[in-house]
C-alpha cells in the first residue's frame, strides 16, 4: 500500500492534471461507465463539525474508493484548514487498499477544475469579464482555474466581508489582470462568467442581476438547505451539473426543483456536452448554469493521478499493510 502525504501534493499535481482528470470522469459518468455511491454527510454533534463520505467506482479507469472528511469550523483557530479530508483508493480486482492520499489540497483543486471544465464547454468564447462571488479559501483556486479558460480582461468580485477580497486581488495581480471590488448589481451587469463559491444558506445573487449570455458556475451548495442564487435564476437558465441526483437533493438546483420551477429531467449532465451528446450553449443570449455539487469520483480521479505521479517521482511511501 502507498501513502501520499498531504505535504507532497503541491509538488505533484497541477491544475492542468486535475482538469484532465475531472473532464475524463465527467465523460465516463455520462457514458454510465462510472457511478457515485450515496453520499453520507452528518453533523456529528461535536466541534460543530460536518463529517461524511463520498465514494464511487469508474469501470473505465478502475478507480475505486472513498473520500472521508468534512468541515471543522474551529480549525482556523488551531492553524489548520477548516476542510479536512483523506482519500482511500482500493484495487478494483482484489479489494485491497492500494493507497491513502492526503485530500485537502486535492479537494480544492478538483473543485476548481470542475467549474473550469464548465467554463471551457459552456461560457461564450468572447467572455471578457469574470465575476467572483465569495472570497474564502477556495476562491483563489476557483479564480486561477477560471482564468485559464478564457482571455479575461477584467475581474470583479463581491464578498459579504469586503476585507477578504484581497485574496482575489492578489491572484489578479499574479496574472496581470485588473481587479475591482463591486456591489452585486454591478457584478451581474458586467460579468460574462460568474463563479459563486460561498457557504450561504440564503440566495445572494438574483435573476434580475444577471445579464443574458452569462455562464454561472455555482460551486458552494453541497448540502441540503444551502443556496447561493435565487431559484428564479436557476429556472431561467439551462442547467448543467456533475450528477443530477445530487443536484436535485443537495445542489443549487434543489430549491428550484422543490418549488416546481425546474424538472429533474431538464438538468443536463456536463459529461454529455464533453462527449458530444448535447450541444451545450445554443445561443449568445442563453444563460447557462453549472450546478457543481462535488462528487466522489472527482476525488478518486485526482487522487489516482497523484498516486501515479508520486510513484513515478519516488515520493510515495510504500508500507506492508
Amino acid at each position: 500500500m502507498f501513502l501520499v502525504p498531504e505535504r507532497e501534493i503541491a509538488g505533484l499535481v497541477t491544475a492542468a492534471d486535475c482538469f484532465t482528470a475531472v473532464e475524463k470522469v465527467f465523460a465516463s459518468m455520462a457514458r454510465k461507465s462510472a457511478y457515485n455511491f450515496p453520499v453520507i454527510r452528518e453533523a456529528i454533534g461535536h466541534a460543530d463539525a460536518l463529517y461524511g463520505f463520498k465514494s464511487g467506482f469508474d469501470r473505465e479507469s478502475l478507480a475505486l474508493g472513498l473520500k472521508s472528511g468534512g468541515f471543522w469550523p474551529g480549525n482556523a483557530d488551531k492553524g489548520l484548514t477548516n476542510h479536512q479530508s483523506t482519500i482511500f483508493l482500493f484495487d478494483a480486482d482484489t479489494g485491497r487498499c492500494r493507497a491513502v492520499v492526503g485530500g485537502n489540497l486535492l479537494t480544492a483543486l478538483r473543485t476548481a477544475a470542475a467549474s473550469a471544465v464548465s467554463i471551457r464547454y459552456l461560457a461564450r468564447r468572447d467572455a471578457e469579464v469574470l465575476g467572483m462571488v465569495g472570497a474564502g479559501h477556495q476562491s483563489a483556486f476557483q479564480l486561477r482555474a477560471a482564468l485559464d479558460q478564457r482571455d479575461f480582461k477584467k475581474i470583479v468580485g463581491w464578498n459579504i466581508e469586503p476585507r477578504m477580497l484581497g485574496r482575489l486581488d492578489e491572484v489578479a495581480r499574479e496574472r496581470g489582470i485588473p481587479f475591482e471590488a463591486v456591489e452585486l448589481d454591478r457584478l451581474g451587469a458586467e460579468s460574462d462568467v460568474i463563479v459563486t463559491i460561498t457557504s450561504s444558506f440564503h440566495p445572494i445573487l438574483k435573476a434580475s442581476q444577471v445579464k443574458a449570455g452569462t455562464h454561472l458556475a455555482c460551486m458552494g451548495t453541497d448540502t441540503k438547505g444551502k443556496q447561493e442564487v435565487e431559484a428564479d435564476l436557476v429556472a431561467g437558465a439551462t442547467v448543467f451539473t456533475d450528477e443530477v441526483a445530487q443536484a436535485v437533493t443537495i445542489g443549487e438546483s434543489q430549491h428550484a426543483v422543490a418549488q416546481g420551477l425546474v424538472a429533474e429531467r431538464e438538468i443536463v449532465e456536463l459529461g454529455r456536452v464533453i462527449n458530444g451528446d448535447h450541444p451545450g450553449r445554443t445561443s449568445s443570449e442563453e444563460i447557462t448554469l453549472f450546478d457543481g455539487t462535488g462528487v466522489g469520483l472527482q476525488d478518486l480521479a485526482v487522487a489516482s493521478a497523484a498516486v501515479d505521479l508520486a510513484i513515478a517521482k519516488g515520493v510515495a511511501i510504500e508500507i506492508d499493510f
